[in-house]
């Protein structure tokens, strides 16, 4: 193991105008608000996966995990735009409206995503394979055309430098930084959310391959019905790289660090600022705990 991987590895993402910063048994987020200054908020975390043993076995915990993630994640995204909202005298979203807005969204992206690129691939070639690998592809493409197209509007340029500042207080964190002197540290990480999703692409291409190619009715739900079992499998991809580094596993999570670059931003002093206030946010709750 080395020296970054000591420790409980923080992660978190950015939110609007602020950072969640996720530890071992709690999380925190923090904003700035319209008149500069920030705001935090910590919550403790459920212990589902502790409290029971058997989510937390290799290529079951990916899927549980993956949708604990997503939970703090849409519920840290909702209290940030509320802030916003409020700061601009707007009313505010309430659960049930983000929940439905969160599940219409989730549903497009599966169908955009995920269905798309297998019904506009055409079937080459006898096993499927080629078919396949053209349609993992046009599956990347696709995204990397996505990212490109929003990285334009402004709100997402600011959204994405938020997210270069929890990677590089992260990694200033990660490389035993006391001061957090994170200017000099990179903006990306191998743990990175954007590093799972081209993880998926790659190891989707290998267990769709493994029912050949089924007519397009039977890919339409075998597509959807089998991300489980390939966030599973991606999700120990992840940690095997963010613990051990070869070859291998550089070239599997490489073209996500490429997509990182469009992903994140450099941050402002004043981002980084947030950033280390949700990190120190999380750290009180849990030494406090």
């Amino acid at each position: 193991m080395d020296k970054e991987q000591q420790g409980f590895p923080y992660g978190g993402q950015a939110v609007i105008e602020g950072v969640m910063i996720r530890g071992r048994s709690a999380m925190a987020v923090a904003c700035r608000r319209k008149d500069g200054t920030i705001v935090t908020e910590t919550r403790p975390l459920a212990a589902m996966l502790t409290k029971h043993r058997w989510l937390n076995l290799p290529f079951i915990r990916g899927t549980f995990a993956l949708w604990d993630s997503l939970a703090i994640g849409f519920g840290s995204l909702l209290w940030s735009a509320n802030l916003a909202l409020e700061d601009e005298g707007e009313k505010t979203i309430s659960r049930r409206a983000f929940a439905w807005t969160v599940i219409g969204a989730m549903l497009l992206g599966v169908a955009i995503f995920v269905v798309l690129p297998s019904l506009l691939t055409p079937k080459i070639g006898h096993s499927g394979l080629v078919s396949n690998l053209a349609e993992g592809g046009l599956r990347k493409v696709i995204f990397v055309l996505y990212v490109v197209f929003i990285m334009r509007l402004p709100d997402v340029q600011r959204l994405f430098a938020y997210h270069g500042a929890e990677h590089k207080v992260v990694n200033a964190y990660e490389h035993g930084d006391a001061n957090l002197q994170v200017q000099a540290y990179s903006r990306i990480h191998r743990r990175c959310g954007t590093t799972f999703l081209a993880v998926v692409v790659i190891v989707g291409i290998v267990v769709y391959s493994s029912i050949g190619w089924p007519a397009w009715y039977w890919r339409v739900v075998s597509r959807p019905a089998l991300l489980p079992v390939i966030a599973g499998i991606s999700y120990e991809i992840i940690k095997l790289a963010a613990r051990y580094d070869n070859v291998f596993l550089r070239a599997l999570i490489w073209p996500g660090l490429l997509i990182q670059r469009l992903t994140t931003r450099e941050p402002s002093p004043d981002m980084i600022e947030v950033a280390h206030a949700a990190l120190k946010a999380v750290r009180a709750a849990e030494e406090g705990a």
